[in-house]
């Protein structure tokens, strides 16, 4: 006996494989047409002519079965909005010309420091349920809007706290350089051997997974981000990076030198780093929501990269700064617009290669016998009217660990 039956898909997308994909791979669709799937105990155990007892059927006829979005990269926990910002940014403005000015980052963190616990579980809920209603089953979480130990251990606690929703797997990853707070304008070399410390603090409560940090101009020097990153693997953290966001100053090969699961950004990714992302099989987190909405019209070369065999990821990059969507059919939408990835090689990327963007590649990210059932049914006939059909919610139902939640 079945928990849930799912009968004549119109298209089964199943993502296989044992690693992410590259190259042309990455453009490859293993399809079924007319097919079923049957999960049993949180697991797909059957995908082809089935004709087993089930507590639940599924009629999913017309429609196209996938595995749930992964989306490895965001910043669900915050408290504010910057809406003000962003109309700053359709007159013109900078964005890191609004971080010098106190905004951007630095106007989150004051919010953030400002509620409580359960201001921010109370925030980050409704945002998450979203995400699942757009078919996201996995998300990746950081911190990086409290830059003290108090207020970095409260946003990591408000993820463990939300990770107990079983529509949705959370990763939480410790960000704490992800600016230099005010009160240490003047002593960056002190805050960077604070966050040292935090990292020790934080140990004890194992709220993280990954820590990362911002390379960029007006955050964190490469040099900065060594002392932090070799300080958490130390204490048994996997390590990402933001890097090549709006300069490239190091971060990409200080990301593939130090075996980073993950360097995310990447819009001025230089070709030396395309090689050594692509030599070591580093994932490449592409986010083409971010300079969809700074209106940068710089986006990350993902043709090049592609071709040149890096394995690439999309995520949303959510947060209320420079990416406030939760919605990854939109970003895959922007993507093939944007990026020229085609249908196939953007879904691949927001489903498999996010998986092992988040080290999960042999759970979740792809529809196989013994995975977890983590599914989205939409109402589209075949994959390709995904990015097709943008800035609309395709979605038809979620499943979560084999229960239906949306």
């Amino acid at each position: 006996m079945l928990d849930i039956l799912i009968k004549n898909a119109s298209e089964i997308v199943t993502c296989s494989g044992s690693g992410p994909r590259i190259g042309d791979d990455l453009g490859r669709l293993d399809t079924l047409e007319g097919g079923d799937l049957g999960i049993r105990e949180g697991k797909i155990v059957a995908i082809g002519d089935l004709n087993e007892d089930a507590r639940q059927v599924i009629n999913a006829r017309g429609k196209t079965v996938l595995s749930g979005f992964v989306d490895c990269h965001t910043h669900l926990v915050f408290s504010g909005s910057r809406e003000d910002e962003f109309a700053l940014k359709v007159r013109g403005t900078d964005y890191l010309e609004i971080l010098k000015e106190g905004g951007g980052i630095l106007s989150t963190v004051r919010r953030t420091r400002e509620a409580t616990l359960s201001e921010l579980v109370a925030a980050a809920g409704p945002r998450m349920r979203m995400a699942s209603a757009y078919g996201t089953t996995t998300m990746e979480v950081k911190s990086g809007y409290g830059l003290d130990s108090a207020n970095e251990l409260k946003m990591l606690t408000a993820v463990r706290q939300l990770r107990g929703d079983d529509g949705m797997d959370l990763v939480p990853t410790f960000l704490g350089a992800h600016a230099v707070p005010p009160e240490f304008t003047n002593d960056r070399d002190a805050y960077v051997g604070r966050v040292a410390e935090m990292l020790d603090e934080l140990q004890a409560h194992s709220v993280a997974e990954y820590c990362d940090v911002f390379v960029e101009e007006g955050a964190f020097s490469a040099g900065e981000a060594r002392k932090i990153l070799l300080k958490a693997r130390d204490h048994g953290l996997k390590l990402k990076l933001h890097a090549a966001e709006f300069s490239d100053i190091g971060g990409v090969e200080l990301g593939v030198e130090l075996g980073a699961s993950s360097i995310d950004h990447l819009d001025c990714i230089s070709e030396q780093g395309i090689r050594q992302m692509a030599d070591r099989g580093t994932v490449g987190v592409l986010l083409p929501g971010v300079p969809f909405h700074l209106m940068t019209g710089r986006y990350a070369p993902a043709r090049k990269m592609v071709d040149a065999g890096v394995p690439i990821a999309l995520a949303t990059d959510f947060n209320p700064g420079s990416c406030p969507t939760l919605s990854m059919q939109m970003i895959i939408a922007l993507a093939c617009r944007y990026m020229k990835l085609t249908p196939a090689e953007a879904l691949n990327a927001s489903t498999i290669n996010a998986a092992y963007a988040l080290d999960r590649g042999d759970r979740i990210g792809s529809l196989e016998v013994g995975k977890q059932a983590d599914i989205a049914i939409l109402n589209i006939v075949n994959h390709r009217q995904l990015p097709y059909w943008f800035g609309m919610n395709l979605v038809d139902r979620v499943i979560k660990n084999g229960r239906t939640v949306n």
